[in-house]
């Protein structure tokens, strides 16, 4: 795997470790300032998650991230946010 990808998945990981500790930290709290912290850590691991995210779609795109290379995920047309949204509320 290339370094990048290494580095990618690991602020992955990193992210998900941010949310349980904000999680763990929220129902151990004794006082409102602890809970503004958890609740930073939280926003902060969603907002670094959603970029890794997107920068790991890039290099699958790219076809630099050998563990999806090959995924029908990759050859399947882009819907718009708008699509998707319209087909969840038509279930």
């Amino acid at each position: 795997m290339k370094k990048c990808n290494e580095i990618l998945a690991k602020i992955l990981q990193l992210t998900a470790t941010m949310v349980e500790l904000a999680d763990v930290g929220d129902e151990a709290r004794e006082d409102v300032g602890c809970g503004v912290l958890h609740g930073l850590v939280r926003d902060s691991a969603f907002k670094i998650r959603k970029a890794a995210e997107l920068e790991k779609d890039d290099h699958i795109r790219k076809g630099w991230w050998p563990e999806e290379k090959k995924s029908v995920k990759g050859n399947l047309p882009e819907r718009a946010p708008a699509d998707c949204k319209k087909n969840r509320t038509e279930h």
